[in-house]
């Protein structure tokens, strides 16, 4: 059986979540990956996407917006550019978010990696239901 994890996540705004977590689900700029303890220690970019945490409470689902994420062994750590519990998520805010990301595209220097976080974002929305 597999053990725990320590899990924290934090924003700028504030701290979403610090519990011992058997799996964490992250949305990685490079593909989504699953870190569980004794992973080999990594550091990856977070695209848009939706971050899970299970632990002995449940399941706890976030929309993040980007940051980067540091696996070890034993813990994962994530620094998110934006992070909302899922349950916490709005039409408005997830227009908000589409609306920012449109007019970063629009000055964007690199417009395919633009294009790319613009088309996380819309299927972001389609999956949490707005």
């Amino acid at each position: 059986m597999a053990g725990n994890l320590q899990f924290d996540l934090v924003s700028p705004e504030r701290r979403l979540a610090s519990v011992q977590a058997s799996e964490v689900q992250i949305p990685g700029a490079d593909g989504d990956m699953t870190a569980m303890e004794g992973h080999a220690p990594t550091i990856t970019t977070l695209r848009p996407g939706i971050l899970k945490a299970v632990s002995s409470e449940g399941t706890k689902s976030y929309v993040v917006t980007g940051g980067f994420a540091e696996i070890t062994a034993a813990g994962v750590s994530v620094l998110a550019e934006r992070a909302v519990p899922v349950e916490e998520v709005t039409p408005a805010l997830m227009d908000q978010l589409i609306a920012d990301a449109s007019e970063a595209t629009a000055v964007a220097a690199d417009k395919d990696a633009a294009d790319k976080a613009m088309a996380d974002l819309v299927a972001l929305r389609a999956a949490v239901g707005h």
